[in-house]
C-alpha cells in the first residue's frame, strides 16, 4: 500500500486523501471533480468526524500504525496570506461605514474573547476531573456516612473528634472492612479492603477501556506526539473532536481513580485542544484558516499545562518548548492570557480545598547549602539514567505489544496490567496511595516539626489495615530503615510498572518518578552553623522529581519555571536548574529524542522535528520528484492547453495543484495554481455563461496569444488564481538549507528549478521519507511503505 496516496506535486491538501471506510474496505484515491466537493474537502479539518481507519475496527480501533490514513498538511504561507488579504478587506471597508468598523473592531478582539472561553472552559473541566479523581480514589479505601459524595478528606473537615495528627480520621469516615465486618484490625478485615481495593480499581479501568474503545479511539494515550503533529501543520481528523472530548474526560477521571501509575498532565493539554478547537468553530476567523487555527491550538497547550501543574507561566514555556512549531510573540501574549484565565478558574473552584492551584503545594524554610550541588548533579545522573532507560524500554514494549497479539487485546491488557498493579501496590502504604497524595508527602517540609520526628504527622501506627496517614506516620511506627525499605520498593515498582502502562488504551500521563531522603540532624551537623537546619528532604524529593521528568521528556526551562511555581521557592532555582540541565545531557548521550519524539516515530507520524540536526550532504536533485523511473511531472501550460484538457488532466490525477510553465518544450516556471482554485474557477465561468466551452483555452497571462483564432470560443483567463511567486530551489541547494526552509516557513511543497527550468517538486512528506532514510529509522514502517 502507498501510504501517500500518489508521490507527486501537491498530494498534501485536503482534497485528495486516502480514504477508508468504517468496515474497513479501501477506496482508491480519487480527485474531486466539483468545487463543492473540493471545498468540502479542505475544511472538514480536525472535526468531531469519526476518524478513518484502516483495520476493521472490531479488531483494532484503536490510534497506532496504519490507522492514521489522513495526513494532510497544511501550506502555513498561503494560509497567512489569506489572512492578511482577509484583514485587509475588512480594514477597507472599514473606512466606509460605522457597521463594518464595528466588525473590524468585533474581528480584532474575537482572538482574546476566543482565549477567554478557552481558559473557562479547560478551567472548569480541570476542577471537575479533580474533584472526581480525588473522589473515586478514595471510594477504594472507604465511603463517607454523611454523603458518599464526600471523600475522605472533605468528609473529616467537620468532625469534632478529628486532630492534627490524625486529620484523616473520623467516625464519619469508614473503611469498607468497617462497614461489611465491623472491625477494622485483623486479618479478614485486611483482606475485604483488599478485594474492595482491586474490584473498583479493575471497575473503574474496564470502564475506561471500554469507552475509549467503543467511542473514541482518539483518547486514549497522551495525546501530546499526536499535538505535536497537528500544530506543526498536519491534519489528523477527528483527533480535537467533541466525542474525543468528552470520552477523555470521562476516562481519565477514570483511569487516575484505578490507580495506574500514570498522571493527567499529558491528557490535560490533549484535553484543552480540544476545547480550543470546539470552540473555533464559533469563530469564522479561525474556522475557516487553519494557520490561525494552529495559534489558538498552541495556547491552548499552555492552558492544559497551567490547569495540570498550576503553573501558568510554565505552561506557557511549555508550549514554547517543547509542543509549539509556529509561536509568534502575538500567540505568546494570548498564551499567556489563557493561561491566566484557566488558573483562575482553578483557583475559583477551588478542587484540593487549600486555596491551591495544586494539591502538592509546599514552601520550602530552609535555605540550601554550596555543599550540596554534588548531591543535585548526583540525582541529575539518575535522572538521565532514568529517563534513557525508560524511553528505550517503554518503546520496545510498545513495539512488542504492535508486533504481537497483545496489541488486538486492549481490555485484556489494561485489566491485566490495573490487577498487577492492585495487587503488588496494596500492601505496600506507599504504592497504594495516589501519584499525587506521594508526591506531596515526598515534597513536604519537615523542618517545622520536632527533630526527633520524619516528615509527617506524630501519630501512631496504624495497625487497621487501612491506608496510612503519611509518609512520617508510617516511619515512626515501623522504623527508619523499614520505611527506607518500602520506599525504595516502591520507587522500583513504580519504574517497572510505568514502563508497561505508559502507551496502554487509557488516557495516560506520565508519572513523575520522586526521590525522598530522610535525614537525621546530627550527620550533617558539621555543614552548617549551630542549630540551623542543614538538610530539607522534600527538596530533595522536588530536584529528583524534576530530574527523572527532565530526562524522559527533555524539558529545561518550562521544567524549572513549573516546579518553582509549584514550590513558591525561588532560591531553589539554582539546584532545579542544575539537575534538570545534568539530566538533559546525561539522557542525550543515550539519545536526543525525548519520549513524546520516540512516540512520533514509533507511530509512524508525519513529523519534522525542528529540534533534530539534518548532518547529510545530499542536494534537491536527490530527493525531488520526479525521479528517473518516475512519469513526468503533471504540469500546466501558460496560453496552449483548453477548458477540456484541463479538465482530463485534473479528472486523471489527484493532486492538489499544478506548476504553469510557459511550454511543454521549455518548461520555464511561470508558477502554481491550486486544483481547488482551477475547479472552482471554470465551475464558476460556466455558471455565469461566458460562453466558456471545452474547447476554450486557458490563458495564465493578460494578452490573448496569437494562436487563439478570432472565431475561437471566448478564452477563460485565469491569471488571478496563479501564484506568481512559488517557493523555489535549485537543484544543487543542500538539503540541509532546504529541510531549515521547510521547516522556518511552513512549507507544503517547494519547486525545484535549473536556470528558471522546472525539474521537480519537494513536498514536506519527501523531506520526511528522506530524514528517515538517512538516518536508517523505522525502514518497514508504514509511513514509508
Amino acid at each position: 500500500m502507498n501510504f501517500f496516496c500518489a508521490l507527486n506535486p501537491a498530494d498534501e491538501s485536503g482534497v485528495s486523501s486516502t480514504l477508508y471506510s468504517l468496515t474497513g474496505g479501501l477506496e482508491e484515491c480519487s480527485s474531486s471533480s466539483s468545487s463543492t466537493s473540493a471545498a468540502a474537502a479542505t475544511s472538514s479539518t480536525m472535526n468531531g468526524t469519526i476518524p478513518t481507519k484502516l483495520v476493521d475496527p472490531v479488531d483494532d480501533p484503536l490510534p497506532g500504525v496504519g490507522t492514521y490514513e489522513d495526513f494532510n498538511t497544511i501550506d502555513w504561507v498561503r494560509e497567512k496570506s489569506k489572512d492578511r488579504d482577509r484583514h485587509r478587506e475588512i480594514t477597507n471597508k472599514s473606512r466606509h461605514s460605522t457597521m463594518a468598523l464595528l466588525l473590524s473592531i468585533s474581528d480584532a478582539f474575537s482572538g482574546w474573547l476566543l482565549m477567554l472561553l478557552v481558559g473557562l472552559k479547560t478551567g472548569a473541566i480541570a476542577g471537575g476531573i479533580d474533584i472526581a479523581a480525588h473522589w473515586l480514589t478514595d471510594m477504594k479505601e472507604g465511603v463517607c456516612l454523611n454523603g458518599f459524595w464526600f471523600n475522605h478528606e472533605h468528609c473529616c473537615w467537620t468532625s469534632n473528634e478529628t486532630t492534627f495528627q490524625e486529620r484523616d480520621r473520623c467516625p464519619q469516615w469508614k473503611s469498607w472492612a468497617e462497614l461489611v465486618a465491623g472491625s477494622s484490625s485483623g486479618p479478614f478485615p485486611y483482606f475485604i479492603n483488599y478485594m474492595m481495593y482491586m474490584f473498583w480499581a479493575l471497575l473503574f479501568s474496564f470502564l475506561a477501556v471500554s469507552l475509549v474503545r467503543a467511542f473514541a479511539p482518539y483518547a486514549c494515550g497522551s495525546g501530546i506526539p499526536e499535538i505535536k503533529t497537528i500544530l506543526s501543520g498536519f491534519i489528523i481528523r477527528g483527533y480535537l473532536g467533541k466525542w474525543t472530548l468528552i470520552i477523555k474526560t470521562i476516562t481519565l477521571v477514570l483511569a487516575v481513580s484505578s490507580g495506574l501509575s500514570l498522571g493527567k498532565e499529558g491528557p490535560l493539554v490533549h484535553v484543552a485542544c480540544c476545547c480550543a478547537n470546539i470552540l473555533c468553530h464559533l469563530f469564522p476567523k479561525y474556522r475557516k484558516n487553519e494557520a490561525k487555527r494552529r495559534e489558538v491550538l498552541s495556547a491552548a497547550a499552555a492552558v492544559g499545562v497551567s490547569v495540570a501543574f498550576g503553573a501558568p507561566i510554565g505552561g506557557v514555556l511549555f508550549s514554547l518548548e517543547e509542543v509549539s512549531y509556529y509561536f509568534p510573540l502575538k500567540t505568546l501574549w494570548r498564551s499567556f492570557f489563557a493561561a491566566l484565565v484557566a488558573a483562575f478558574t482553578l483557583r475559583s473552584i477551588n478542587p484540593f480545598g487549600n486555596s491551591r492551584l495544586v494539591l502538592f503545594y509546599v514552601e520550602f524554610h530552609a535555605p540550601w547549602h554550596l555543599v550540596e550541588l554534588a548531591p543535585f548533579i548526583l540525582l541529575g545522573i539518575f535522572g538521565g539514567l532514568w529517563g534513557a532507560l525508560f524511553i528505550k524500554a517503554n518503546i520496545a514494549w510498545c513495539k512488542r505489544r504492535k508486533s504481537t497479539r497483545l496489541g488486538h487485546y486492549p481490555v485484556i491488557e489494561v485489566l491485566v496490567v490495573t490487577a498487577i498493579t492492585g495487587l503488588l501496590a496494596f500492601p505496600n502504604s506507599y504504592t497504594r496511595m495516589s501519584g499525587a497524595e506521594l508526591i506531596s508527602e515526598l515534597f513536604n517540609d519537615c523542618s517545622l516539626l520536632d527533630s526527633s520526628q520524619l516528615c509527617g504527622y506524630k501519630s501512631p501506627t496504624n495497625t487497621s489495615g487501612s491506608v496510612g496517614n503519611s509518609l512520617g506516620d508510617r516511619a515512626a511506627g515501623q522504623g527508619l530503615y523499614t520505611a527506607l525499605w518500602q520506599l525504595a520498593l516502591a520507587l522500583l515498582f513504580k519504574m517497572l510498572i510505568t514502563v508497561i502502562t505508559f502507551g496502554m488504551k487509557v488516557p495516560s500521563g506520565l508519572f513523575i518518578p520522586s526521590m525522598l531522603a530522610y535525614y537525621n540532624h546530627d550527620w550533617f551537623n558539621g555543614w552548617c552553623s549551630p542549630g540551623a537546619d542543614c538538610i530539607t528532604p522534600g527538596l530533595y524529593a522536588m530536584v529528583g522529581a524534576a530530574a527523572c521528568l527532565g530526562g524522559v521528556t527533555r524539558m529545561t526551562v518550562s521544567l524549572v519555571v513549573i516546579m518553582f511555581e509549584l514550590t513558591g521557592g525561588l532560591e531553589y532555582i539554582v539546584p532545579l536548574m542544575a539537575a534538570t540541565m545534568t539530566s538533559k545531557w546525561v539522557a542525550d548521550a543515550f539519545g536526543k529524542e525525548g519520549i513524546y519524539e520516540a512516540h512520533i516515530r514509533l507511530n509512524g507520524y508525519p513529523f519534522l522535528e525542528p529540534k533534530e540536526e539534518f548532518d547529510h550532504s545530499s542536494l534537491a536533485v536527490d530527493v525531488m520528484r520526479p525521479r528517473r523511473s518516475d512519469p513526468a511531472l503533471a504540469v500546466l501550460t501558460q496560453e496552449s492547453m483548453t477548458v477540456e484538457e484541463v479538465e482530463t488532466l485534473v479528472e486523471s490525477t489527484h493532486y492538489s495543484g499544478f506548476p504553469v510553465v510557459v511550454s511543454q518544450e521549455s518548461q520555464r516556471l511561470v508558477g502554481f495554481v491550486l486544483r481547488r482554485d482551477l475547479l472552482i474557477s471554470i465551475d464558476n465561468a460556466r455558471k455565469r455563461q461566458e460562453g466558456v466551452v471545452g474547447a476554450s483555452h486557458v490563458l495564465f497571462t493578460d494578452h490573448t496569444p496569437a494562436a487563439v483564432a478570432p472565431e475561437a470560443p471566448p478564452p477563460l483567463r485565469l491569471r488571478g488564481i496563479l501564484d506568481l511567486s512559488p517557493f523555489t530551489v535549485t537543484d544543487h541547494t543542500p538539503m540541509d538549507i532546504t529541510v531549515d526552509i521547510f521547516r522556518k516557513l511552513g512549507l507544503r511543497q517547494c519547486l525545484v528549478t535549473h536556470n528558471g527550468r522546472l525539474l521537480g517538486i519537494i513536498t514536506k512528506k519527501d523531506i520526511l521519507k528522506h530524514m528517515a532514510q538517512m538516518s536508517n529509522r523505522d525502514p518497514e514502517s508504514i509511513l514509508f511503505n
